[in-house]
């Protein structure tokens, strides 16, 4: 299959000779075999906008059934300016190529513009940096974010820079590792002392009815599954705190932090899954406990990120330390290590 991605979007015209393979095919369907480059939404949308003709007159009909011999032909306008503005945000780059970029993203960014944060965000800050290299997502020159981190949630974050990698990378994340590469895992320190050295969380999750800006386990929720395995104990008289790796097989809003205060171990610091656990400081000792009181945000850090390259296929892997505030929890935890038994 020929990759026609620069022609798309240098606003030169994509050819398709309707053959037996093609033949009976809607038209939308038609050309999502025939280029991967684009999703079957955005096609879809193109041939609305009468961007398609077939043996040269315009077809608006997405459901229009092809004829053998018939000639398709995609002329995609140039893509428009995004909205949000760009910014000059410094960006920690772990990797970038023509295709994609992936970033540690710091602590209290927001990842795309919305009411309560109209700037300021990972989006603008990428628009800055990658500017005539975005290729354009859905008719527009921007990133394509596949996946978020919560403001206060640190890490590495990938975002694809063309509509290809775009469409290759969301359905990787779509599938959540099952059948492909994708490998997300979490470093989370949580409260008590959990019963075992591994565990699966499986509890579905929804808007909390009581409160708009929480998840909850919902029974009518939607399906999601958290992985976790034990990689140190730190305790003393009266508290214990846990240090975990959790690895997610769904992702939705929260999960890790929604699933952890499930099982009785909400994460440390995270004001709004584990407000009843504030207390426990009191216990701490005093420089333990002021490195927690300082720290304003969950114990939660997006520590490594797998998976497959859209256009070479190669399996990639990258990892970012614990930022600074999480490095200072560790270290005033570190005198308190109890053994794990592995």
């Amino acid at each position: 299959m020929a990759d026609h991605t620069d022609l798309l979007f240098e606003g030169e015209p994509i050819e398709v000779v309707v053959d037996e393979t093609l033949a009976g095919a809607r038209l939308d369907a038609a050309l999502a075999r025939a280029h991967d480059i684009l999703s079957r939404s955005r096609l879809k949308d193109l041939i609305l906008s009468g961007a398609v003709t077939v043996d040269g007159k315009p077809v608006a009909e997405p459901n229009y059934r092809l004829k053998t011999g018939e000639t398709i032909v995609l002329l995609a306008p140039p893509p428009e300016d995004a909205d949000p503005e760009p910014e000059d945000i410094p960006l920690d780059i772990l990797y970038e190529d023509d295709q994609l970029i992936v970033i540690n993203k710091p602590v209290g960014m927001v990842v795309h513009p919305a009411p309560g944060s109209p700037n300021g965000t990972l989006v603008n800050a990428l628009l800055f940096h990658c500017g005539d290299s975005l290729q354009g997502i859905g008719g527009v020159k921007r990133p394509g974010i596949v996946h978020r981190l919560d403001k206060d949630t640190s890490g590495v974050m990938v975002a694809a820079k063309t509509e290809k990698s775009h469409k290759h990378l969301s359905a990787q994340f779509a599938d959540h590792g099952r059948t492909g590469p994708l490998h997300r895992a979490y470093t989370a320190y949580a409260w008590g002392m959990t019963q075992s050295g591994m565990g699966t969380v499986d509890a579905p999750l929804g808007r909390d009815p009581g409160n708009r800006l929480k998840q909850a386990v919902l029974k009518q929720g939607r399906e999601a599954i958290t992985h976790y395995n034990v990689e140190a104990r730190y305790g003393g008289e009266g508290w214990d705190i846990t240090r975990i790796q959790c690895q997610l097989e769904t992702g939705r809003t929260h999960q890790i932090r929604v699933h952890m205060a499930h099982i009785g171990h909400p994460l440390v610091s995270d004001l709004l899954y584990a407000p009843g656990f504030a207390t426990k400081i009191n216990k701490l000792p005093a420089e333990l406990a002021e490195t927690i009181r300082t720290l304003g945000r969950q114990a939660l850090h997006a520590a490594e990120l797998g998976f497959e390259h859209p256009t070479t296929g190669e399996e990639m892997m990258f990892e970012a330390d614990l930022p600074d505030d999480l490095q200072a929890l560790e270290d005033a935890l570190e005198p308190f290590d109890r053994a794990v038994a592995r």
